[in-house]
């Protein structure tokens, strides 16, 4: 078999580079890349990318040898049907590495053709390192790149307020959009670039906010072989994704007329405003998938899928889900169901495999983002506590006395934190209403004392916790979820 580059690929289209995406991981590859391949495909746009990679080392040089040519492999539950398929991803013009190719790089900001600029450089990427203050050679940090292509434009077209450039950032934090707007003017001005650039920067220029969607588990080492019999060719760049895909940006008209990525029938939503989004993701599915680790586990479940298989359990994430955290979020309800059922179907992905151990990582600070807020709206909207978010407060307890039957859990946690739960049990005494107090109580780790919630919270958590010690987990989970 020959490596896949254009000399095994005939036909490929032609297109102008009108697109610089800075990142080159799996992420992109198989959710970016592959959504303007649709759009390219489906003629909603005739665009190609730049890739530039962020970091002195990436994998430019990889998809350079196969001319910027790679394989989407997307593996999942689709409509309650098992799908495998594959696809060639064919819009990547040009890799640079601009440690090595500053020049090039910036000479994408004297383009007539390049109007959007994308990026996803981990969640620490989008920062201001004020060391960035030599533009001759290469900035170390994204915002610095992207600031000396900015000015390189806005130098080329003597500030023409037209040249400005869609600005799309994924990385998963807070208000991309405007951290990125913020961290760009306050390097400018530790640089003390000429003010009429940055208002060119700040005005020009079309930002917005965006949430992202799929699990990409990347390069697919177990399956590569048989991958490489079906298409018939050898492909290092292989990058394997679930079906499911969401992608919510903030409406800005610049790019949603340079940028019509609704067009074509994907998952992509330009919204007024994405909170209520990323309140149903983290919500519902960083949620369950928090809430049902510490049941699951403990009743010797040791994955996503396995859990959601077991009838009990199965049960216990579906109700939580479907009746405790829908009903907290402002959105239309045949779209909470929609996407609620969509949550279930990716969990029951046999192609995946997700530890639930992986998932319990920092499961303190995760409790508090991803399942408070659900607790708290919940009793504000209802008056009433919602029983299955205390059953999993109840089980973290539990799971953090750090035991499996005999065997040990390995608990990854911050060290103060796991200090705290383990002076917790060695206290306890027998005595469950003062253990739920106090675990209510740890303001350092919820940020409030849970207790002032609702007058009955501290004796329903006693309640599962001495349910959950005496009976063991799974007599407890069973007689939960069967009332």
């Amino acid at each position: 078999m020959e490596l896949l580059g254009r000399k095994t690929q005939k036909g490929i289209p032609e297109r102008k580079i009108k697109i610089l995406q800075f990142g080159e991981g799996n992420f992109l590859r198989a959710f970016v890349e592959w959504i303007i391949q649709d759009l390219n495909d489906k003629g909603a746009i005739n665009a190609n990318v730049a890739v530039v990679q962020p970091m002195p080392m990436g994998r430019v040089a990889d998809l350079a040898a196969q001319d910027g040519l790679y394989t989407v492999r997307l593996e999942g539950i689709d409509g309650g049907k098992q799908v495998k398929k594959s696809e060639i991803i064919n819009v990547i013009g040009d890799c640079v590495n601009p440690f090595t190719q500053y020049e090039h790089f910036l000479s994408y900001g004297e383009s007539e053709d390049l109007q959007i600029i994308i990026s996803n450089t981990t969640e620490a990427g989008i920062a201001v390192d004020p060391t960035d203050t030599d533009f001759t050679v290469c900035p170390k940090s994204y915002p610095g790149k992207l600031l000396a292509l900015l000015k390189r434009r806005y130098d080329k077209f003597n500030g023409d307020p037209q040249k400005g450039l869609a600005i799309i950032p994924c990385e998963l934090i807070d208000n991309n959009g405007d951290e990125l707007y913020r961290c760009l003017t306050e390097l400018a001005k530790i640089n003390k670039m000429d003010e009429k650039f940055i208002r060119w920067m700040q005005t020009a220029n079309h930002f917005t906010s965006t949430l992202v969607d799929r699990i990409v588990p990347g390069y697919p080492r177990n399956e590569i072989e048989q991958i490489q019999k079906e298409t018939g060719y050898i492909d290092n760049n292989v990058v394997k994704g679930e079906i499911f895909h969401l992608w919510v940006l903030k409406k800005e008209p610049f790019i949603q007329k340079v940028f019509p990525a609704d067009s074509t029938g994907l998952n992509v939503i330009f919204a007024d405003d994405i909170k209520p989004y990323k309140q149903r993701k983290v919500k519902i599915l960083n949620g369950s998938h928090t809430a049902m680790v510490p049941v699951a586990y403990l009743c010797g479940i040791d994955t996503v899928g396995e859990a959601v298989s077991d009838p009990v359990i199965g049960k216990y994430v579906r109700d939580f889900v479907f009746n405790e955290v829908n009903p907290t979020i402002d959105l239309p309800a045949d779209q909470m169901t929609a996407f609620a059922n969509s949550v279930i179907e990716r969990y029951q992905n046999p192609f995946i495999r997700h530890e639930l151990m992986s998932i319990a990582l920092n499961s303190t600070t995760k409790f508090r983002t991803r399942i408070l807020p659900t607790l708290e709206d919940y009793v504000r909207i209802n008056k009433t506590l919602p029983e299955h978010v205390l059953f999993s407060f109840a089980a973290m307890v539990v799971f953090h006395k750090g035991k499996r039957g005999e065997a040990d859990i390995e608990l990854k946690d911050d060290p103060a934190y796991l200090a705290k739960w383990k002076a917790m049990w060695a206290n306890f005494n027998g005595d469950y209403a003062a253990l739920a107090k106090e675990a209510l109580g740890w303001k350092e780790a919820w940020e409030t004392d849970m207790n002032a919630i609702h007058p009955e919270i501290t004796a329903k958590v006693a309640k599962y916790l001495e349910a959950i010690e005496k009976k063991g987990m799974r007599k407890a989970v069973e007689e939960f979820v069967n009332g």
